[in-house]
């Protein structure tokens, strides 16, 4: 059951990393991945994270959830940061 569950989880996160390159690749974002590098590398270094974070053993004391919160606010900040600047 964990094997289906992480190969879809694998799967949805190749299907949005190709989906990304698709959309750079074609311009939509160019410019601002051109003008924003680091805080693009720090949106796919976060979402790596939650990835990550989603993984693991929930036997944490509600530690790793309290993370994913953390992660996914600034996810939430990262993309506002990049809609700031544009």
């Amino acid at each position: 059951m964990a094997d289906k569950t992480s190969s879809r989880r694998i799967a949805l996160l190749a299907f949005a990393a190709g989906a990304g390159v698709a959309l750079a690749s074609s311009g939509l974002i160019q410019g601002a991945l051109a003008n924003q590098p680091n805080m693009w590398r720090a949106m796919g270094a976060l979402q790596n994270a939650r990835a990550a974070l989603m993984e693991a053993e929930p036997n944490k004391g509600g530690h790793r959830e309290r993370a994913i919160e953390l992660v996914d606010k600034a996810i939430e900040e990262t993309r506002a940061g990049i809609e700031f600047a544009r």
